[in-house]
């Protein structure tokens, strides 16, 4: 009978143990993010209070601003992938016309995210534990002058946005839908006799 290390002598089966531990353990998670995707509420509560917590640790502890700083930046570089289309107007402009309809007569093309909500979800909530994890490490707490840093960011963000905004009124859509869109269209005579 061969030993479950697949027949390597030495530390070859404690790393075939580990390995194996290892991708038990990325399954499991796998298997709970799946089960977590449909549940959007839950999931953006879980990440509300992942952001409640990590800003009464940088209140409390009264640094790691440059963390914070960084934070948002990467924030706002995931809602402008969240917000883009997956094919840029721009790009398919000037290869075969428009992707997304402007009249219209055009075909209905969906709007499709360069960042899947699920993925921009998943991503909010890693970077806040992971700069929740970084405020334990004296060593990222840089002294800085936080209000310079929340105006440049603040500024940043207006300048991004008002980009993003333009863009979507240039090419036409909206990155967000609202349930089903209903048709208020006239009534024919079958519709108002049916109520006398």
């Amino acid at each position: 009978m061969e030993p479950l290390g697949g027949g390597d002598s030495g530390g070859g089966g404690s790393s075939s143990w580990a390995e194996r531990q290892r991708a038990e353990a990325a399954r499991a998670f796998q298997q709970y993010l799946d089960r977590a995707a449909p549940h959007t509420a839950g999931r953006w509560a879980g990440t509300l209070v992942a952001a409640v917590v990590y800003a009464l640790r940088v209140y409390y502890v009264q640094g790691f601003y440059v963390v914070s700083y960084g934070l948002g930046i990467y924030l706002l570089n995931l809602l402008i992938g969240f917000l883009s289309p997956m094919v840029d107007p721009e790009v398919e402009a000037l290869d075969a016309g428009p992707a997304l309809p402007t009249r219209g007569n055009d075909e209905f093309k969906p709007f499709i995210r360069r960042l899947p909500e699920f993925k921009f979800w998943y991503a909010i909530t890693k970077a806040f534990c992971v700069a929740f994890v970084m405020t334990f490490f004296s060593l990222f707490d840089v002294p800085v002058f936080w209000p310079i840093l929340l105006c440049y960011w603040i500024v940043l963000f207006v300048l991004t946005m008002k980009r993003q905004i333009l863009h979507m009124i240039k090419y036409k859509y909206v990155p967000f839908s609202m349930g089903k869109q209903r048709y208020g269209g006239k009534k024919g005579p079958a519709a108002s006799s049916s109520k006398d």
